[in-house]
Formats: C-alpha cells, structure tokens, sequence
C-alpha cells in the first residue's frame, strides 16, 4: 500500500545520502519517480547533492548594503510585491513580509556575485520556491547553483537563448500529434502562451504549491530541456481542447496559456520522460533552434553531472570541513549504473535522463545541440 511503498523510498533515499560516494543516480530516480522526493525535510537534504552543493560550507546571509545603488533593487522589488499568492494561504503579515526581504536580499546577492547574469521578471517565482522549502542560507547557495547552470540561458542580456528552448516545443508536439502541431501552426499561435511555464518553472502558474516543488524534484533531476518537454506534454495531454477550439491565434493563445490546477502530474512527468527518451534533444536540433551549443546551459550540463556523482555524504563532508584539508581526494569521473527502477513506467527513464550525461550517450549524445537556423518566435 502507499504508506509501505512510502517508508520504503525513504528508506532507499537516505541509503542513497549515505553511500560513499553519494549514490546521485539513485537520488535522481527517486526524485523522478512517483511522488518526487515526499517530504520538505527530505528535499532540504536532496536538492543540494542534486545541484553538487556543500551544505557545510554555505555563503554567509547576504547583506542590505546590496540594495544601495543597484540597477535591478527596483524592478526586484515591484515583483516580490507582487508575489502574495507565491505564499502559504493564511500565513501571517508579518511573517510572509520577512520571507520577501529575504526573497529580495538573495537575488540580489546572486546577481551581485555573478555579474554575467541578468534578471529577469519571473526569476523571482523560482527564488521563492526554494526560499519556502530549505530557508534562506541554503536557498542563496541552491539558487547560484542553478542560475550558473540550470537557468543560465534565461538570465543572458537578450532572450535569444530562450527563444531557441521555445522553439523545442512544437518539433516535440510534431513528433507524438501531427494534427495537434499542424492545427496549431494553421493558427499561428506560437509558443508565447509557455514563455511564463518556462522561465518559472511552471511556479507563477500552478496555485498549488504541492505540485510546483514535485515538478521542481523532476526538473533538478532531469536535463535542463526537460521543463520545455513537461511543457509539450500539457498541451498533448489537451488534445481536444485544442482540436475543438476556433483555429485562430487569439483563441487557441487564450485556451493554452489558461494551465489548468486538476492536471494529472505523475502521469504527465513520466510522459514527458518518456518523450525525452525518445526524441532527444539532438534529434529535434536541427528544427528547433540557432544557437551556440557552447552559450546553453545543455551544453554545459554533462560536466555538471560527472561533478555531481563525486559528493560525499553529509558526515564525510562535517569531518573534511572541520579539519578544513589542503587538497581534496580526488577520484575518477564514472557514473555508477543505476539499479532496476521499481517503477515500469519509469523504467526506461530512470536509465536516461536520471543518469544525465552518461546514460545520454546512449541515445545518440543527447547533450549536443545541432546547427542554428532561422528563429522565428519573436518578430
């Protein structure tokens, strides 16, 4: 029963926390699989050996003095205002105003330390996620992590990079419905109504909170295309809506940018794994985009994974931290192969996209991005 499968993956997670080295493929696997990661305590443990940080050697707080004369204090500050639904229904004043200084004081502080990256409005929607799950020390150091990788192609000076993701979405819709893609390219609407799913991780536009962190355990294990992926399979899973609706710009835009709460999520993250496994990245390359492999976050991520299999269990890192070693040991870059994933479904994505870089080699280097072309999301 689910209380018994529940006590079960627990188990397997902290089994996987407490490897040497730490097993991340498992972790991956067990993030993706059904009911993500459980528990905010268990994601507080998580999330950091899925980004590959030391939660023993965490930045000090930012400070306030970063507000003073800063070129993003202002806009930052009209968007956490803005961002009341962002917090628990019927948390005190008080309270949720103390969370937004907070909210405001570590995107600055991530901005500040990697002038290389630029804000834009919906960053904050990630932030918040992470600030209300692992508090705020952790969540400054979590977030770098992931806007230097993860996010990284949202936060450059143009959105070109962001509109080559966008441009993902229809060759994957193209792939499973043909009459999907086709009606939708007959009423030329685009891909503006996911702009929002995209850049948020889908945090601005779900309303329920339990939702947007199981997305975000999927996302932090998973390549960084995948939120484009979940994205397609929304609009797969609306089949008819879509069909039934007037084949025009205007109303199609209006049907697909209105996400609806009831979405059936497990089954739509083990589609949206699935998919990704079977029309990887760089087979969709070539209609998709026009863009320097080497200025995507995707081009950088198997680098990232081969470093995030080489972490150390929290009380190795204590011990290393307390005795603050000259030189760390270091040890090969292999990626363990991943045990037999209990769930079917999931089967073949837990030996793909859980294992990143290596498992990607697999299906014809999916981590490799193919010749630009003519983008045509944004006139």
């Amino acid at each position: 029963d689910f209380d018994s499968r529940k006590k079960r993956k627990v188990a397997e997670i902290y089994q996987a926390l407490n490897s040497n080295p730490i097993d991340v493929a498992a972790l991956r696997r067990m993030a993706i699989s059904e009911g993500g990661l459980l528990t905010d305590e268990i994601r507080c443990k998580v999330w950091p050996k899925l980004l590959s940080v030391n939660t023993d050697d965490l930045p000090p707080l930012p400070g306030k003095e970063l507000r003073e004369d800063n070129k993003d204090y202002q806009q930052v500050l009209l968007d956490v205002r803005r961002s009341l639904r962002r917090f628990p229904p019927g948390m005190p004043d008080d309270q949720r105003e103390g969370l937004q200084e907070e909210l405001i004081d570590i995107i600055l502080h991530v901005l500040n330390r990697n002038p290389q990256l630029h804000y834009y409005q919906g960053y904050h929607d990630i932030v918040v996620t992470f600030l209300l799950v692992v508090g705020d020390r952790l969540a400054t150091a979590l977030v770098e992590k992931l806007s230097t990788h993860h996010l990284r192609d949202f936060m450059d000076p143009t959105m070109d990079n962001t509109k080559h993701i966008l441009n993902y979405l229809m060759p994957i819709i193209d792939q499973v419905n043909p009459e999907v893609h086709d009606f939708m390219q007959s009423a030329e609407v685009g891909t503006i109504f996911a702009l929002s799913w995209l850049i948020t991780w889908f945090g601005h536009v779900l309303s329920d909170f339990r939702h947007v962190v199981r997305l975000y355990d999927f996302f932090l294990a998973c390549h960084p295309l995948m939120p484009i992926y979940f994205a397609a399979v929304i609009v797969l899973h609306r089949e008819q809506e879509v069909l039934d609706c007037e084949c025009d710009m205007a109303s199609v835009h209006h049907l697909l940018s209105q996400i609806p709460q009831d979405l059936p999520y497990e089954t739509l993250i083990s589609k949206a794994g699935d998919l990704f496994v079977q029309f990887p990245p760089s087979e969709l390359a070539r209609e998709a985009a026009q863009q320097q492999a080497e200025r995507t976050a995707a081009s950088t991520f198997k680098d990232f994974e081969l470093a995030s299999v080489q972490q150390r269990p929290d009380t190795v890192l204590r011990q290393r931290f307390r005795e603050r070693p000259r030189g760390e040991e270091r040890t090969k870059s292999i990626l363990t192969k991943p045990r037999t994933n209990r769930f079917v479904k999931l089967a073949v994505m837990g030996l793909t996209v859980a294992l990143g870089a290596a498992a990607l080699a697999v299906v014809k280097s999916a981590l490799e991005w193919a010749p630009k072309f003519e983008l045509q999301i944004f006139p």
